[in-house]
């Protein structure tokens, strides 16, 4: 299975956060690296976190020490914790193994002023 679901987007305040799931039913979950990116209006995709097969992680510098990335391999699911969040965090995010050509919806975040 290429494509996983994303779940636990929101309407929030600046400074409040969210935490958002991705989840997947297949047996090989834990032997692929997964990313969480995000789309916002008129913007490019951008990656945003990723954590590896074995528990590393990366970050782009807007995220760092504000979201946290963090897999648990035998509920087959991947989290992105958000912190002091930011109007232009206000995006689609989705979440997606790296070797995969295929997108799902997303879970829309909004963050107010």
């Amino acid at each position: 299975q290429a494509q996983l679901v994303e779940s636990g987007g929101g309407l929030v305040q600046a400074g409040q956060s969210l935490r958002l799931s991705c989840e997947d039913s297949g047996s090989a979950f834990r032997f692929n690296d997964i990313g969480w990116y995000r789309q916002a209006p008129g913007k490019q995709r951008e990656l945003v976190a990723l954590i590896t097969r074995g528990g590393d992680t990366n970050y782009a510098d807007s995220a760092k020490g504000r979201f946290t990335i963090s897999r648990d391999n035998a509920k087959n699911t991947v989290y992105l914790q958000m912190n002091s969040l930011k109007p232009e965090d206000t995006a689609v995010y989705y979440c997606k193994y790296t070797w995969s050509t295929y997108w799902g919806q997303g879970t829309q975040v909004t963050v107010s002023a």
